[in-house]
């Protein structure tokens, strides 16, 4: 069984694109993706100004395998939220 780490940040911390690359992705959420899902997996953000902040997407081509970029990212719509939903591939 995978253990999946909790991230709390620090109450009042204004997330910009700085925080969000060397903070939140590079010593977080990077780091706890590539121990369960190892050096294979899809990445993909909203539209929040820190996720789209040019040296954020730029970092995420570079560390991710598969970084859809912002251009492909589907419009704000709860309808197309990828966390509100999982696939189930049958090759049965």
């Amino acid at each position: 069984m995978v253990s999946v780490t909790v991230h709390f940040l620090e109450p009042g911390v204004k997330v910009n694109g700085d925080y969000y690359r060397n903070t939140v992705l590079l010593n977080m959420l990077l780091l706890d993706i590539r121990f369960v899902f190892g050096e294979y997996y899809v990445f993909q953000q909203d539209g929040a100004p820190a996720h789209r902040a040019r040296d954020t997407v730029t970092m995420l081509q570079r560390e991710t395998p598969e970084f859809i970029p912002p251009k492909m990212w589907p419009p704000n719509s709860p309808d197309l939220n990828p966390v509100d939903y999982s696939m189930i591939h049958d090759v049965s």
